[in-house]
């Protein structure tokens, strides 16, 4: 749908949710550079499957959540700037992905990620003029 104008609060979640999954990128990017000539080397090949620390570095930093975060929350800003609303099975999407993380892993951002993608989830309404409902199962 597209509006005239941008929403400050899908401005806000997006924002939000790029800079949550840049910051996850870039500090689990420094904390295992150690790895990364490994990563290049293609010592991975055959291995990626290993319980090594250089194989769960690599699944927790460049193959984990933090690119696709911050590439959905640069493109729900980029949306927002050209006037078009974000689809709302984005911003449910990662709200459930977000609450299952914050469940199941500690420490981790994803509590920040909830709100986020509560924020952007409300704008979105917002803009559309639609009542919040969940989502029924698809059967």
């Amino acid at each position: 749908m597209k509006r005239s104008g941008g929403n400050r609060m899908i401005k806000w979640g997006g924002g939000i949710l790029a800079f949550i999954g840049a910051g996850h990128l870039t500090v689990g990017l420094l904390a295992s550079s150690s790895y990364v000539g490994d990563w290049f080397s293609l010592r991975l090949w055959g291995h990626w499957w290993e319980d090594t620390t250089m194989a769960m570095s690599f699944w927790a930093n460049p193959a984990g959540f933090g690119l696709p975060l911050a590439l959905i929350g640069v493109l729900v800003v980029w949306l927002d700037r050209n006037g078009i609303v974000p689809p709302a099975f984005l911003a449910w999407t990662v709200l459930a992905w977000a609450v299952l993380c914050a469940l199941l892993v500690e420490p981790t951002p994803a509590p920040v990620v909830v709100i986020a993608a509560a924020v952007l989830l409300r704008g979105i309404y917002s803009a559309t003029g639609a009542k919040i409902e969940v989502p029924e199962a698809v059967s």
